[in-house]
């Protein structure tokens, strides 16, 4: 018999779950509605008390195809206000200020990388990265 994939749900949807048990006249029901066990949503409904939204987390390392947070828009209502506009642009130059030293960094690891290389890619050796 094949085994049955293991089926990973959002955070979202488990909030929506949790939210929509709470209001359902039958938790049955809205299991086989939402194609998941009973037990499941009374997991997710215990979690979700205990530990709020960040309980209902997938487990494991964060899956590539989840987007970042997405940094909030700046209106131009905004900077209208000078000491808004002011703390903006603070914050944009800290922030180049700190890709600059992780370019810096990077680079003198490259070189470095690069020069060992050199070092030991005589005939005959094998080039090593450390």
């Amino acid at each position: 018999m094949p085994r049955r994939k293991r089926r990973s749900f959002t955070q979202a949807f488990k909030k929506a779950a949790v939210v929509r048990m709470a209001a359902a006249e039958s938790i049955r029901g809205l299991a086989h509605e939402l194609g998941v066990e009973q037990r499941l949503l009374y997991h997710w409904r215990e979690r979700f008390q205990n530990g709020w939204v960040e309980a209902l987390r997938r487990v494991g390392r964060p899956s590539r195809t989840i987007p970042a947070e997405p940094e909030p828009a700046v209106t131009p209502t905004d900077l209208a206000d000078p000491a808004a506009a002011q703390r903006r642009i603070e914050e944009l130059e800290r922030k180049i200020g700190q890709q600059q030293l992780d370019l810096d960094f990077f680079r003198a690891a490259l070189r470095h990388v690069r020069e060992q290389r050199l070092k030991t890619g005589e005939p005959g050796e094998t080039p090593s990265s450390r």
